[in-house]
């Protein structure tokens, strides 16, 4: 017997949820506030941690126009002199997954198409747009929208982002409150086509890498400002966003966090069986997430400022040693690239 699992929040983890639950074998219904009439947003990359699930998924980066990047370099802003650069040609042997650049919209319009689509059994993903969920009551199982109607379920994930209801309910007092940080990003898109009656730009175009290109500022080193650059739809518009350091993990570990609900859900028939389930997610996910998250508030090289805090999240406890969690992380790649076993999942025939 199926669980009934609602999901609140169709973004690209509600709906990265939402599509392996539902590929579990479970009854998925996804509630969401907004009405999906404009989707915005802009590039995003998904490295292999996050690529190997949405494979597993079906995902189909050809539809979502995805770019695979092959490299990763930093160029020194003022100049365009090369500080260094990584080959990550051999990513997909080496992490079993490719390296991505995806527009947003195309990402979640693709998980979208997985979520609509009925599996052997004639099931889909039901999705109800224009239902925001105001209230829920864990106890009963229960959410409660706008309209006052409430629905009942199995199983309740919260995936309804930054200003979360859920959170609220499910961590009473222990909730954070969203504060500024007084840190921003400066994002913005451009039309390859744009860009080619500019000779010097069409010259830079024709050496930069197959990749993220880094332009760092390099007189303002305690600031750490960078522009990141990569193109996405196939080529055809390029990305730039201007930013701080930061480790650009959030949509992979979403989907991660999808990939170890569907893995540890499968073949679970009665609700009795959940709360074993979620203390393994709790295992599988919490210290891993916690590593990749204090990791992404250091550019590569400065690791050594945080050994302390990583120290706290081994797995297992007392590995913790920089060596053990830094042997491999060129450029980030071994740490936001590998993800945990619990969510290779076989296809399904």
């Amino acid at each position: 017997m199926p669980l009934n699992i609602v999901v609140v929040g169709a973004g690209i983890a509600g709906l990265s949820a939402a599509v392996s639950l539902r590929q579990a074998g479970h009854t998925v219904t996804v509630f969401e506030k907004s009405k999906f009439a404009v989707e915005t947003g802009a590039a995003l990359l998904l490295v292999s941690n996050g690529t190997r699930v949405l494979s597993r998924l079906g995902f189909s980066f050809e539809r979502a126009r995805g770019q695979h990047f092959t490299a990763w370099e930093t160029l020194d802003g003022r100049t365009l002199a090369n500080i260094g650069s990584l080959d990550l040609t051999d990513a997909e042997k080496r992490y079993g997954a490719p390296l991505m650049c995806v527009h947003r919209v195309d990402l979640h319009k693709e998980l979208l198409r997985l979520a609509s689509a009925e599996d052997t059994n004639a099931r889909k993903v039901q999705l109800h747009l224009n239902s925001a969920v105001i209230d829920a009551r864990p106890e009963k199982g229960e959410i409660e929208l706008a309209d006052g109607s409430v629905h009942k379920a199995d199983l309740i994930v919260a995936a309804d982002g930054l200003h979360s209801v859920l959170k609220r309910v499910a961590l009473g007092s222990l909730a954070s409150i969203s504060a500024s940080t007084g840190i921003s990003a400066f994002r913005f898109l451009i039309e390859t086509r744009s860009l080619m009656n500019d000779p010097q730009l069409v010259e830079f175009l024709s050496r930069k890498c197959k990749g993220p290109t880094i332009l760092a500022d390099t007189q303002e080193v305690e600031s750490e400002r960078h522009i990141v650059w990569y193109d996405c739809q196939g080529g055809d518009v390029q990305n730039l966003v201007g930013m701080l350091p930061f480790g650009g993990q959030g949509s992979n570990q979403a989907i991660e966090d999808a990939g170890a609900l569907g893995y540890l859900l499968e073949g679970v028939e009665t609700a009795a069986e959940i709360p074993k389930r979620l203390e393994l997610f709790e295992t599988v996910r919490r210290k891993r997430a916690s590593r990749v998250q204090i990791l992404s508030k250091k550019r590569v090289g400065k690791e050594g400022d945080v050994q302390h805090e990583l120290e706290k999240h081994a797995d297992p406890p007392g590995s913790g040693s920089l060596r053990n969690f830094l042997a491999v992380r060129e450029a980030q790649a071994d740490i936001l690239c590998s993800s945990p076993k619990i969510v290779r999942r076989t296809q399904r025939a």
